[in-house]
């Protein structure tokens, strides 16, 4: 019925900085663009990252917030690691789940909540 999912969407509010973060600091290739929004290729998904106006208070909520996007990482602490050196924000070092894996959160520049992801 259903395909494999094919894009997930984060909401900014500076698109240029959003390119330097997503495509610079993540290492994800750019594989469309708009003034308004950037597809990154995720190897299966695209990641929509599209820019919201200020003056819209209806989109405005979408910016900030737990987006639910996990990024595998096979090598979470080398990955954990290589994001604090760059600076970005980590909630904490990866933590063992209940499901067997382990899950370590960092924030975009907008403080959208994203995850690595590991399977054991």
């Amino acid at each position: 019925m259903l395909g494999s999912i094919a894009a997930v969407r984060v909401f900014v509010s500076n698109i240029d900085r959003a390119r330097d973060f997503y495509g610079q600091t993540l290492g994800l290739d750019i594989k469309g663009e708009s003034p308004e929004a950037l597809l990154f290729d995720g190897d299966g998904c695209t990641l929509i990252v599209e820019r919201c106006a200020p003056d819209d208070p209806e989109t405005h909520e979408l910016v900030g917030r737990f987006t639910a996007v996990s990024f595998e990482a096979p090598d979470i602490d080398a990955v954990h690691a290589a994001l604090s050196e760059k600076g970005v924000t980590l909630d904490g070092p990866p933590a063992a789940q209940a499901w067997g894996g382990r899950l370590a959160r960092f924030h975009d520049p907008d403080g959208n909540v994203l995850t690595l992801v590991a399977y054991s």
